[in-house]
């Protein structure tokens, strides 16, 4: 019975833990993305993100490996300034279940009532500026729930994974 109790929750947690990263994008109309070609990371604005400098080295080596793969070459003189920017948020779910059977209010047979969930959402802003006009040319935001796990490598798993997921809506109109 106790198994019966607990299988709802232990549902809830799994689909928690395999939820996808949410991507959003933005980008200038005008701008023509087929004359970019290098890049460099805009340190003054690095420098202001505020999260630990190991995570910003995770992050900025995933995008490096990423534009890369796209064909850009980093460069002294780019065309694009890399930025970036995270934030986390904790979030509470209520999943209520009112599923009852048999006699309540001693309780006989499962009663699902209410899970609550709590977890910590990431949200990955990644800026791509126009070097000459110095103008935001292209942004993509990821979204998603972060581990607590103390595991380094499902750390930068997870990290690899979210800058893989804007990057591959770049350039505009392109999607995996």
């Amino acid at each position: 019975m106790k198994a019966l109790k607990l299988l709802p929750l232990a549902l809830i947690f799994l689909v928690a833990s395999c939820s996808s990263i949410r991507v959003t994008t933005d980008y200038d109309t005008t701008a023509d993305f087929s004359k970019y070609k290098t890049f460099a990371f805009y340190k003054k604005g690095i420098d202001k993100a505020e999260i630990s400098d190991l995570d910003k080295r995770r992050i900025l080596k995933a995008i490096e490996s990423e534009l890369l793969a796209k064909g850009f070459t980093k460069s002294e003189e780019p065309d694009l300034l890399v930025n970036i920017f995270a934030k986390s948020t904790q979030k509470v779910d209520v999943y209520n279940n009112n599923f009852y059977y048999g006699w309540h209010p001693w309780y006989y047979g499962p009663n699902f009532g209410t899970q609550v969930s709590k977890y910590t959402e990431g949200t990955l802003f990644i800026d791509l500026i126009d070097a000459t006009k110095k103008e935001l040319a292209w942004q993509g935001i990821g979204s998603g729930a972060l581990s607590a796990t103390g595991n380094v490598a499902q750390k930068e798993e997870k990290i690899k994974e979210f800058v893989a997921e804007i990057m591959a809506q770049y350039p505009p109109g392109t999607k995996k």
